[in-house]
């Protein structure tokens, strides 16, 4: 996890030791739609329009998803479900300020939420949520804004509709990188003042469901979005040095998508069995600008003006069939991806096209051998296509695939206890990663990532109200062909562990988490030492511990209000990771110790 901004704004991650820049090797969804700005050649988030308020759980399917969930989904799908509908009226109002303890910045963060039913078969929700102050870092004011409503229309006993529609705002100054002696000078600072971002967009989906009789149905997604985004940056890089030219990213992005799908339960010759069928068509228009303004001359050009059209059409079908009275689930998919895009240089007068198509076949296995140990693997193959950014910043280009491997069990060997363990592998034939050094696209050949997962959740009953969590995960990812064979993949942590500790009694709770991520290098030559800039060099390891108390309190008329007070980082660890994309060269500080105080009521 990396935090461009130290305000949340624009998080990058990545699952299983992949590039966690732009969190673009991960398919990141909202409430099941692609958040994207151009799902199949932009998966990037460069404009990530999530604010954790309006969040009511994160689900992570790791592993090969692709045949339901479609490509670039090699580290895994990551789901963020908004708040359901509540039945009966509801509000809630909640103030959170945090307060950076070396600068003393401000970060506010403002939500207000309104739902239920209005008529018996009608229930709607209105949620909004404001951001507004800095981060830890000097030159880092931001302000964000959210408006989700959404409806959910039950038409009748076989029929139901559900939508959502969106606005989302965000404009932010961004610290950026600093170079390893003003880092050491202090990590607080900014050497990149003319660093900024800004981005909007408008987002709708619907979901029509229809029971066609007991064993089948039938749903209809139809989403688009209205997007833009915008990111004004200095050159060169080199943050010691002075700043030449201004530039400024402006794009543009109309998507529209539809997925039919029919599922339905058969039992032929007495074996259970459930077939879906289904079909995706997304349509992707994006407009690239760069312009460029010289501060010496103080002339502006246009170094880029390029258009992306993509027209993906996907074909998917999977059959899960059960035996042994439904201990054992076998689930066979294939899925078929065709994806043309159209590129024109509008400056140049010239253009390209570029055709993917791939079956992506898939594999998933799951035994319950009893009701305390439940046994699973699946393989699939995942495809990632040409991404827009390829093509602007040069290099190779070209389609990524991969084969993903899992098997493990989940064991419940008591009530409140359960552990689960995973073994985990996955190859690329051809991965594709940005260069720091060279800043150009290049194929780093084979690679191979495998280890293995380990969780534990315990609630202790001999201590009501208590609950201890663990995960571990062990990952050796390495390059498998071309000069640097045998090196260890860049930007891929051999160790993560995760630690929860949380207790509640009466109206009191209490919660401490910890994280430990291990070293990691930042390029194919894992080299160590760093350079006089912090473009390269190995990243060191670091742990992070939170803190936090809350108590609940009745007040008058029924309402119950819940203040919260956490320590992120309580420890101030001092740790950092190299620059991403507009500011690539340097350390990035990661937030340091910083003061939480919330409330919240619910009516």
């Amino acid at each position: 996890m990396q935090d461009e901004t130290g305000t949340g704004l624009l998080p990058n991650f990545g699952i299983r030791g992949l590039n966690p820049a732009r969190s673009e090797r991960a398919q990141v969804l909202l409430d099941g739609v692609p958040l994207a700005l151009a799902p199949y050649t932009g998966t990037g988030l460069s404009l990530f329009p999530v604010t954790m308020q309006t969040i009511d759980r994160i689900d992570i399917v790791r592993g090969g998803a692709a045949v339901r969930y479609g490509p670039n989904n090699v580290g895994g799908v990551i789901n963020f479900i908004s708040r359901p509908i509540p039945t009966a009226p509801s509000y809630t109002l909640s103030e959170q300020v945090t307060v950076a303890d070396h600068t003393g910045n401000a970060l506010t963060d403002t939500y207000m939420r309104a739902g239920g039913l209005v008529t018996s078969n009608l229930g709607m929700q209105l949620q909004l949520n404001a951001i507004k102050g800095a981060g830890s870092r000097d030159h880092s004011n931001t302000a964000a804004y959210n408006v989700l409503l959404d409806a959910d229309w039950h038409i009748s006993d076989d029929a139901q509709l559900k939508g959502q529609f969106q606005f989302y705002q965000a404009n932010a100054e961004l610290p950026g990188a600093l170079t390893p002696q003003a880092y050491q000078q202090n990590r607080w600072q900014s050497q990149r003042p003319y660093d900024a971002f800004g981005g909007k967009t408008w987002r709708g989906s619907a979901v029509y469901t229809h029971a066609i009789d007991d064993t089948a149905e039938f749903s209809l997604l139809a989403f688009g979005h209205g997007s833009s985004r915008s990111f004004t940056f200095s050159e060169p890089f080199n943050p010691a040095l002075m700043p030449a030219v201004v530039s400024t990213s402006p794009r543009s992005f109309g998507v529209f998508g539809l997925e039919p799908r029919v599922g339905w339960n058969i039992k032929p010759g007495g074996i259970d069995q459930t077939i879906t069928l289904g079909a995706r068509y997304v349509r992707e228009g994006v407009d690239f600008v760069v312009d460029q303004y010289n501060l010496r001359t103080r002339a502006t050009t246009r170094q880029r003006d390029w258009r992306f059209d993509t027209n993906a059409y996907a074909f998917y079908a999977n059959d899960t069939v059960r035996f042994l009275n439904g201990k054992l689930q076998i689930t066979p998919g294939l899925r078929y991806e065709y994806v043309d895009t159209a590129f024109r240089d509008n400056i140049a007068r010239n253009a390209s096209r570029n055709i993917s198509q791939e079956l992506l076949p898939g594999l998933d296995i799951g035994y319950r051998l009893s009701d305390e140990i439940f046994l699973f693997a699946n393989l699939h193959k995942s495809l990632r296509p040409p991404q827009v950014a390829q093509v602007t910043r040069g290099g190779d280009v070209g389609a990524e695939v991969a084969w993903n491997y899992e098997v493990g069990f989940r064991l419940f060997p008591m009530p409140g206890l359960d552990f689960s363990a995973t073994a985990f592998r996955f190859d690329f034939s051809a991965q594709i990663d940005f260069d720091r050094f060279s800043q150009r696209f290049l194929n780093l050949g084979q690679t191979l990532h495998q280890g293995f997962e380990l969780e534990a959740n315990w609630q202790p009953a001999i201590f009501p109200g208590a609950a201890i969590r663990a995960a571990y995960t062990f990952l050796d990812a390495r390059l498998q062909s071309g000069q640097y064979a045998g090196n260890r993949v860049p930007f891929a942590s051999q160790h993560l562990l995760s630690l929860g500790a949380f207790y509640r009694t009466g109206p009191y709770s209490f919660g401490a988490t910890g994280y430990y991520q291990s070293n990691a290098f930042t390029d194919a030559a894992n080299t160590v030492a760093e350079d006089l800039t912090g473009t390269i060099g190995q990243v060191p390891g670091y742990w992070l511990l939170n803190l936090r108390l809350a108590r609940d309190f009745e007040v008058r008329g029924g309402r119950n209000v819940t203040a919260a007070f956490t320590v992120n980082n309580a420890l101030d660890t001092d740790y950092y990771f190299r620059g991403v994309d507009t500011s690539p060269v340097g350390r990035v500080p990661g937030p340091g110790r910083a003061f939480m105080l919330s409330l919240t009521t619910n009516l």
